[in-house]
């Protein structure tokens, strides 16, 4: 049995987040399996096999998301293992019966497809395939939720999809599992209410909120940790810590939890990597870390005490330049405001590879910033970037927007007066607790104001996005009449 513990806390069984890892795993291999299936299958059956292999896929991300989190929730482990020991061997045994169905070559595909679909069906009375996996998903959301102390967590909810997951494993054979459900669980679950926090700290929000735009990068390569690794239960990390976000990156190989620590109220930053179905981590505090951009990729690097020099830590390359400023972003903010942090190099407040289009000074919810216009040279994106103008956080990110296509047109941006400027349909991403974007929208349309400090700001601020929207249309013009 594989115990952990931490200062003050009884050893912990991981028994079960292992399992979360094994099973996340056969999930990948069983979407993959029921993709190459669904290629040699007539298209009239591909809408249902998609959704069906998206919601394994989706099982996979909970169960790895799930184990990611205990390590940082570790007095919440126990509870919540009771409960993966009511879900984890019903859905093993679903994953493990797919591979049998698919894997039956002495039949064509699509009587295996038709096999697996009917039969297993009929197995669980009638409840079709695509909906146990989002019982499954259901029932690891609100594990989550409990690991987390959600406001959105229903225990009544819980306890009514634990009875039909019962009901389930009777059906297909499953021993029912040690009976640890009952008085006791119901008090730890009260113990572990929800907490409603008034003042949620602004990196909660930053990857909650959608992407207004998707812009590609190329040049993808695997992303890559360095270590150095430790297994499960290494570290102690302080009860109540919060985490912040969670990323993942290569199909969650690899994942960065990174949380603020309940006893120096530090931004800490926790790898996770697996070798076969074995989880291994890295942990490091955002003050030990430097971050810079390598193409399509955010560079995280450590510094060696024994070797006396700058080691990386991790390559993480991400899908979209947009997710790729936010991390980036989000990272110097939590570092720049780090009691802990010694210095910030001035380089890891520039994203590399943007060039500045525009700079001035604005005031901005009461505060003096720099406003800056981005261009990113791979990508053509262009941001607004807004920073500290001075002091001892000067350059540290405040807000940035993406300029999305809503900028082609004319009513997208107008100036009001000699120093305001309005934008409409534009979405902040904020990096400080003390930045209250809703001071600037204080008008009918709940447009964006942007105030510059001298009216000349205003004027060329106007100008970059009039020129930009002359040469796309003087383009769409030369473009249509070629095709004449």
């Amino acid at each position: 049995m594989d115990l952990i513990g931490t200062a003050g806390i009884a050893p912990i069984d991981t028994h079960p987040l292992r399992g979360c890892c094994r099973e996340a795993d056969r999930a990948d291999v069983v979407s993959m399996g029921l993709d190459q299936l669904r290629a040699a299958l007539p298209e009239s059956f591909h809408g249902h096999l998609i959704v069906l292999t998206e919601a394994i896929r989706g099982a996979g991300r909970l169960l790895r998301d799930l184990a990611d989190r205990a390590l940082v929730h570790v007095s919440r482990v126990p509870i919540v293992s009771t409960y993966l020991n009511v879900v984890l061997p019903c859905l093993s045994k679903t994953l493990k019966d797919i591979i049998t169905y698919y894997e039956n070559k002495t039949v064509s595909r699509e009587i295996r497809w038709r096999r697996m679909y009917n039969r297993m069906t009929d197995e669980a009375e009638g409840l079709p395939l695509l909906q146990r996996f989002l019982l499954y998903n259901h029932f690891l959301t609100l594990l989550k939720q409990l690991l987390t102390r959600s406001p959105s967590f229903d225990l009544n909810t819980l306890e009514t999809l634990r009875t039909r997951i019962l009901k389930l494993r009777e059906l297909r054979g499953i021993s029912p599992p040690p009976m640890q459900v009952g008085t006791l669980v119901r008090q730890d679950l009260m113990s572990l209410a929800v907490v409603q926090e008034p003042n949620a700290h602004w990196a909660e929000q930053i990857f909650s909120l959608p992407l207004p735009s998707r812009t590609a990068l190329k040049h993808l390569r695997p992303s890559k940790s360095s270590g150095p690794f430790y297994p499960w239960g290494h570290f102690s990390i302080p009860p109540e810590s919060k985490i912040l976000f969670r990323r993942p990156f290569d199909n969650d190989r690899i994942s960065i939890v990174v949380y603020l620590n309940s006893v120096d109220k530090s931004p800490y930053f926790l790898m996770r990597t697996m070798q076969g179905d074995t989880p291994w981590f890295s942990l490091l505090g955002a003050h030990e870390l430097c971050i810079s951009r390598e193409g399509s990729a955010v560079q995280l690097k450590r510094w060696s005490r024994s070797e006396q020099c700058s080691k990386l830590w991790a390559v993480l390359f991400f899908l979209t330049w947009e997710e790729m400023v936010l991390f980036y972003c989000t990272f110097v903010a939590l570092k720049a405001r780090n009691m802990l942090t010694v210095q910030i190099h001035p380089n890891e407040y520039r994203l590399q590879r943007e060039k500045r289009l525009f700079q001035a000074q604005i005031i901005d919810d009461g505060f003096k910033h720099s406003l800056i216009v981005y261009e990113d040279m791979q990508t053509r994106g262009l941001r607004l970037h807004a920073a500290v103008w001075e002091g001892e956080l000067r350059q540290c990110p405040v807000w940035t927007a993406f300029v999305t296509h809503q900028s082609q047109s004319p009513t997208w941006l107008s100036r009001r007066s000699r120093h305001r400027v309005w934008l409409k349909d534009v979405q902040l991403y904020v990096f400080c607790s003390a930045y209250r974007q809703e001071n600037m929208r204080q008008n009918k349309s709940g447009a964006f104001e942007i105030y510059f400090d001298r009216e000349e700001g205003a004027k060329r601020f106007k100008e970059v996005f009039t020129s930009r929207l002359a040469a796309v249309e003087s383009d769409n013009d030369r473009g249509m009449r070629a095709s004449m």
